[in-house]
């Protein structure tokens, strides 16, 4: 859990380089809202996705954090090269593999 830029585990062994990189993604997209609006967007898009998909975790992959750091956390350059926002990039793009 990535909370507040500080990053919550049970068992390091499960953390590597490519989960560090999806937790430094949100951790920008937390940056870029000012950590509070990030939360607030971030439940108000799952609730919504919720009713759109109604499924939990369909729900949760289709956040469009999510889809952001998902997508790019195999790529370790990617915060070096990333624009501003770009998690809007994901707002309105349905997912076909679920």
């Amino acid at each position: 859990m990535n909370l507040f830029g500080l990053l919550i585990v049970r068992d390091k062994s499960l953390i590597d380089q490519y989960v560090l990189n999806h937790e430094r993604i949100h951790t920008q997209q937390e940056k870029e809202l000012l950590f509070i609006f990030f939360y607030i967007f971030y439940i108000l898009e799952w609730l919504f996705r919720l009713v759109q998909y109604r499924n939990q975790h369909k729900a949760y992959l289709n956040i469009s954090f999510e889809r952001e750091a998902y997508k790019y956390g195999h790529d370790l350059s990617y915060l070096s090269k990333r624009k501003p926002y770009s998690w809007t990039n994901f707002l309105f793009i349905k997912n076909k593999s679920l």
